[in-house]
């Protein structure tokens, strides 16, 4: 029998399954897309409804596809095995287009890399999936004529080198209209009453005020608190009530794409491109010594919480020798996709449960142990018993007009939760007891300890962090498992959004491009119409949505919306250009205010005959203007100016380059090493990002992301306080930073010059 070519992916991929083979199979690696749209064109014929995509082999694969067309020549069988999804299909499909028609190609689909799953897909090969094909070309389609169409305006505009994108752009809005959400948004004063109180059985145990005279309890200022403090002081209290039931917590289903995205987030700490570069190491495999590489992981871009029999089979017998007979379940659980169009792959599972992450830890990379055991634990729990707990509800009288409440929660079996609990979301609002409350009985006259009243104020909603924001994509419809990684990066790396303390933030760039687009192309923009072009695409992989009347029914408006846009939208750059009263030093021309890479800056307007520019500063409110006041140059006694410069703020001579004295903008704090004479200096990151550190670097080395602030701390007489966002993105607060102080203070800080 002669030899069979198998191409797949990647090269480790390649090298894993390689291993699985005999001497009758080549395996070769394509290494992602062989073809693609051109690079400097829009590729695309556009004929009435009709849209014709031109593809090239992309740029650096030559040698890639002359290697699989040789190989192609020698074997007598040719088996595509891209990654089972959409872009795989579409890769498969292209592949073929490159070996062209001589000998007949197959395609073998399997969702984890290993020797059984290989050899089943091996004998049930299949034909190329067009309805994922041109799924798969509609989004690119979409996705160049949004691109392409869009971001040279955004160049004529705003500045060069911008991009707009179908699924990208929506993400910015989001951020921008969580931005202005929370700027818009106006804290309400309400206050909690806290009463403890003891029983005749200890210990003491506390109650929050739930009503007066029948109603939730509303208390609003601190007189009506301090008026209910003074009557609880004199009520007698007595309970009214006890209801004790029992509930269940029920595991969560085995992860998809986002929620592992999401946990691996809250537990880990990964950005979601970071999960999905350590996810694919583990489906590819991994090297465990006798064993040979080993794919650890089911196939991880999937939308379905499925799992096939003889996993279930697996992970049931495994939870029985692990935990014992009481942790399994006398039926199997399962779980429910959202539709049919999902349940094509599996959820992400170990493709092996006897692959603890214990016995193949030292095999592992600390990442990938982390996350491996991560997608092995939920897999373990998802199949095991609830947990049971009773929970006590506690009602109290004290007198005649207020009811107080306590609740209670004693576990009674911890089924799953011995394995796995999934984290939470949180805004800094932590609630909600676990505490269990004393033998108690209903009459029971309680004697009340003490009595407290809290100021609280409502908060606004929280900035997104990754996790928050793949969830708000997930639930909007908007995106697939394959592009959240991607739309993470992306809208950082084009430098709309920031992320500062885990936490997106809008850049004024990413405001303005947000603002341009949202008005001249509103159903780019619009969070419901780009879901529904996610679930077109998903009817196109169905069979029951044809792909070109879908391009046909997003194109006809678009192309209306572009050519209005061509006139009528604003030009950033002309309105920032706002004449000053300085004079060009070169050619006596009025400067006027620029839009650039880094923000605005003055520039003579007879460019490109005279090219003379000078960085623009900011005041203490953080806008745009030239900071006066901050002395005179050492070297020369000229003004010192206050400039923005590629790694940040800094400070430099006002005759530049005549004269190129630069030192750095101080805080006014010593640094706090000892044996150090320095102060603590701004300094921006590679990536960007502002911190501080010690001016006398290399000698001394440290730094802090937190802002300085030369203040004592009341409390322990640390010589500096720093600055810290309120959880949600309220007042800023200031904190002592030394370890085991508490201190921190409500009052909003106010910039200072410099």
């Amino acid at each position: 029998m002669g030899q069979t070519l198998l191409i797949v992916e990647s090269p480790t991929k390649a090298k894993t399954i390689g291993k699985y083979l005999g001497p009758e199979y080549i395996v070769k690696a394509s290494v992602g897309h062989v073809r693609d749209l051109p690079t400097k064109e829009l590729g695309i014929e556009i004929t009435g409804d009709n849209f014709e995509p031109h593809y090239v082999p992309m740029k650096g694969k030559g040698k890639i596809i002359g290697e699989l067309k040789k190989a192609a020549r020698k074997a007598d069988r040719i088996l595509l095995a891209p990654d089972p999804d959409r872009e795989g299909e579409a890769i498969a499909w292209h592949i073929a287009h490159e070996l062209g028609d001589k000998k007949p190609v197959q395609r073998v689909l399997f969702h984890e890399v290993t020797k059984s799953a290989i050899q089943k897909a091996l004998r049930e090969p299949l034909e190329i999936d067009l309805n994922k094909v041109n799924a798969q070309q509609s989004r690119r389609i979409l996705d160049r004529i949004v691109g392409y169409k869009i971001s040279p305006l955004l160049w004529k505009t705003v500045r060069r080198g911008l991009s707009a994108g179908r699924v990208q752009s929506v993400a910015v809005r989001l951020v921008c209209d969580r931005e202005a959400d929370i700027k818009a948004f106006i804290p309400v004063e309400y206050w909690s009453i806290l009463s403890t109180l003891e029983g005749a059985n200890p210990p003491p145990f506390e109650t929050k005020l739930h009503q007066v005279d029948g109603k939730k309890a509303e208390v609003s200022d601190q007189a009506s608190a301090e008026q209910i403090v003074a009557d609880l002081k004199k009520l007698t209290c007595k309970i009214s009530k006890i209801e004790q039931k029992e509930r269940k917590r029920r595991p969560t289903p085995p992860f998809i794409t986002s929620k592992l995205q999401q946990e691996a987030a809250r537990k880990l700490g990964f950005s979601a491109k970071k999960t999905m570069m350590v996810a694919q190491q583990l489906y590819e495999g991994i090297e465990l010594g006798a064993s040979g590489p080993v794919g650890l992981i089911t196939y991880m871009r999937t939308d379905s919480v499925r799992v096939a029999d003889s996993a279930v089979s697996e992970c049931r017998d495994a939870i029985v020798k692990l935990f014992g007979q009481e942790y399994l379940p006398e039926k199997v659980q399962f779980y429910r996709n959202k539709n049919a169009s999902q349940d094509a792959h599996e959820a992400i599972r170990p493709t092996s449960v006897e692959y603890a992450p214990k016995d193949i830890e030292s095999f592992l990379g600390k990442d990938q142990f982390r996350l491996y055991s991560l997608i092995w634990k939920r897999f373990i729990a998802s199949q095991m018993n609830p947990a049971r707990y009773y929970q006590t509800t506690v009602s109290i009288m004290a007198g005649e007009r207020y009811q107080l409440r306590a609740v209670g929660r004693r576990q009674l079996f911890d089924g799953f939760l011995i394995v796995y609990e999934e984290g939470r979301d949180t805004n800094g609002d932590e609630s909600g007891s676990e505490t269990e409350l004393p033998a108690l009985t209903e009459g029971e006259i309680l004697n009340l300890k003490g009595v407290v009243s809290k100021q609280h104020f409502t908060q606004p909603p929280p900035r997104f962090t990754e996790s928050t924001l793949v969830k708000e994509l997930e639930e909007k419809g908007i995106g697939r498992p394959s592009t959240y990684a991607s739309i993470m990066s992306t809208i950082q790396d084009r430098g709309y959004v920031e992320l500062q303390e885990k936490r997106f933030y809008p850049t004024d760039l990413g405001v303005l491009v947000t603002d341009l687009l949202q008005k001249s192309f509103p159903d780019v923009l619009n969070v419901t119409f780009t879901a529904r072009m996610e679930s077109d695409l998903d009817k196109v992989e169905e069979g029951v949505r044809d792909w070109q009347d879908l391009l046909a029914d997003f194109y006809r408006p678009f192309a209306a919306q572009l050519d209005t846009a061509l006139v009528t939208m604003r030009d950033a750059k002309k309105a920032g250009e706002e004449v000053t009263d300085e004079l060009c030093d070169k050619c006596g021309a009025n400067m006027v205010v620029k839009w650039g890479r880094n923000g605005r800056f003055i520039a003579c307007p007879n460019y490109p005959e005279c090219k003379n520019t000078r960085d623009l500063g900011t005041d203490e409110n953080g806008e745009n203007g030239e900071l006066v006041d901050i002395g005179n140059c050492p070297d020369c006694d000229s003004p010192l100016q206050l400039r923005n410069g590629r790694y940040g703020r800094f400070i430099s001579c006002s005759t530049y380059p005549e004269c190129k004295y630069t030192s750095s903008v101080g805080t006014g704090v010593a640094c706090p090493q000892d044996g150090c004479d320095g102060e603590l200096v701004e300094k921006k990151s590679r990536k960007g990002k502002l911190f501080f550190a010690c001016n006398r670097y290399p000698k001394c080395t440290y730094a802090t992301w937190d802002k300085p602030y030369p203040l004592a701390c009341p409390d322990c007489d640390f010589p500096f306080l720093v600055e810290k966002k309120s959880q949600g993105g309220g007042d800023k607060l200031l904190r002592c930073s030394q370890k085991g102080c508490s201190y921190q203070t409500k009052v909003p800080i106010i910039g200072t010059k410099g």
